[in-house]
């Protein structure tokens, strides 16, 4: 009985963490979606992620929504025995870790299938909204400035975009290669001939120089996942 006293107090502890995590992601993905611009200017340097090719904002907001969720479940039904509760941790968590396997599985063995799956989502966006939208323009300055790459793909990416359409040139990222030409126009022709790599092949170049640390991190998130996982079992189980 104190094994299980133990355990649920742990449990409680630990998923009034978790709730107080997803309160923190719920606030700051309201404050990003309603004043990016400020966000930017704080976290701008730090921008060089797999988060700059979907909206952060709605990222946040979503995945602290999970997270306020899973963490509320996790402290009630553990404060009040409740074995419904317990079981819909159980169920919630053990759906999540499907989908990050799921996805860790996509992005090692399927890469090509996972960007062409990318480029459908990302390049619409880049034409409709890159030299239009403040907030999605400077998220990918920044990511470009970074990572030193040029789009998505490559520069063509930019085509018939808001940018191209206003300044008759593409962007000054997709012909800075060795030397640096900021200043100068960025034409269809120097674009071609500079060649500059796009970001989703130089983020996947950054992700493999890091795997370690990637992987490192992954293996934990899991580890807990699966820690929390059988704990919320336990509790079921032995509760009366």
């Amino acid at each position: 009985m104190q094994c299980v006293s133990f355990i649920k107090t742990i449990m409680i502890l630990f998923n009034l963490l978790i709730f107080l995590c997803g309160a923190a992601l719920l606030g700051v993905g309201i404050w990003v979606s309603i004043d990016g611009a400020s966000f930017l200017k704080i976290f701008g340097p730090l921008s060089s992620s797999a988060m700059q090719f979907v909206n952060v904002g709605y990222f946040l907001i979503a995945a602290g929504a999970v997270v306020f969720a899973l963490g509320f479940l996790g402290c009630y039904g553990a404060q009040t025995e409740s074995k419904c509760a317990l079981m819909t941790f159980f169920f919630i968590l053990l759906l999540i870790f499907i989908a990050e396997v799921a996805a860790a599985v996509v992005a090692l063995v399927y890469t090509t299938m996972a960007e062409h799956f990318l480029t459908l989502l990302v390049v619409p966006a880049i034409k409709k909204d890159y030299g239009s939208q403040k907030d999605f323009t400077q998220v990918w300055n920044t990511t470009m400035t970074e990572l030193k790459c040029c789009g998505f793909t490559n520069y063509t990416d930019f085509e018939d975009s808001p940018y191209v359409r206003e300044n008759n040139a593409f962007p000054p990222f997709c012909c800075n290669n060795v030397t640096n030409t900021a200043n100068e126009t960025c034409t269809k022709e120097k674009a071609d001939n500079q060649k500059v790599e796009g970001c989703f092949q130089q983020l996947l170049y950054d992700i493999r120089t890091n795997a370690v640390t990637v992987g490192g991190v992954a293996a934990g998130i899991g580890g807990l996942e699966l820690a929390a996982m059988i704990v919320s079992m336990y509790l079921y189980c032995n509760l009366q």
